[in-house]
């Protein structure tokens, strides 16, 4: 569904049948005083979070009270507006809250590569994720299964303690300074989830000066037997990493020669989706 008007189609606009008079006058745009008039009200509402009365809105904006009852009742019919109490107050309406939560969810990175990261998974035809850090936890934001079911889903609520042992954990963590990492470890500690998990401080920090020298993340078993992972970095327009993504495939298809193949598609994959975060970023400004 499409919500926003474009002012840089006028020829769409005037065609909406509004009884204006939209032609274009010279050196200016056209501006539309009962759309103009509509935002104002809106604004006054938004001043007032505990109701404004229409004799109120009438006063400060200047307008006869008939002609802010007439405007207000269309933005109360669309849900910009609504009114409650005895005295039918006017206040800000839940479709104001919509509009504000899929603007910022076009923000998340998640949404913005959920597409991208599907087309990953199917390509490499194996389970692939995208994960960030939120305070001391590892929160999957997008994770998706393996197309050929080789691979079992793991318990995101467990592995959120387990940044050490994972791929993506270890993507970000090898990137953050020395403080952030020690509060992590203070908070999660270094559970053992297999015989092979790193649960040493030394062995850890030594892991993470690979991983950055190496420039991906490996999780050889650390996390659940059988199942191994490369994790690359995410980052932003500032180069600062964000988050990560990792694929996930079975011990048993792990050759140095796969294990090379699917590495520099992880690092080139990571390239590429920070580069399409940077350009939404961007876009944003």
């Amino acid at each position: 569904m499409k919500l926003v008007a474009d002012d840089r189609y006028p020829h769409d606009l005037a065609s909406g049948g509004t009884g204006e008079d939209l032609s274009p006058k010279e050196g200016a745009a056209r501006r539309i005083q009962s759309v103009e008039r509509a935002l104002g009200l809106l604004e006054l509402v938004a001043q007032h979070p505990d109701g404004i009365g229409l004799s109120e809105l009438s006063a400060a904006s200047g307008l006869k009270a008939s002609t802010c009852h007439h405007l207000l009742a269309t933005l109360v019919a669309r849900g910009y507006v609504g009114q409650y109490g005895r005295n039918r107050a006017y206040v800000m309406g839940e479709r104001i809250r919509d509009l504000s939560e899929m603007a910022e969810s076009r923000r998340d990175p998640a949404v913005i590569l959920r597409d991208p990261l599907r087309h990953l998974g199917r390509r490499l035809e194996h389970a692939v994720q995208m994960a960030v850090m939120s305070e001391s936890a590892l929160l999957t934001k997008l994770s998706i299964p393996d197309p050929n079911g080789r691979i079992a889903e793991t318990d995101e609520v467990e592995k959120m303690a387990a940044a050490h042992a994972t791929a993506t954990g270890k993507a970000i963590l090898a990137w953050i300074p020395d403080t952030e990492l020690v509060r992590v470890i203070s908070a999660n500690g270094l559970t053992a989830y297999t015989p092979k998990t790193i649960t040493s401080l030394s062995g850890l920090v030594e892991e993470l000066r690979l991983t950055r020298r190496r420039k991906y993340a490996f999780d050889d078993e650390e996390f659940r037997e059988g199942t191994v992972c490369i994790g690359a970095s995410l980052r932003n327009g500032a180069g600062a990493v964000i988050g990560a993504i990792s694929v996930s495939y079975a011990k048993a298809e792990d050759t140095d020669a796969y294990r090379r193949h699917l590495v520099t598609q992880m690092i080139t994959a990571g390239n590429d989706l920070s580069r399409l975060l940077e350009a939404a970023q961007r876009s944003r400004a």
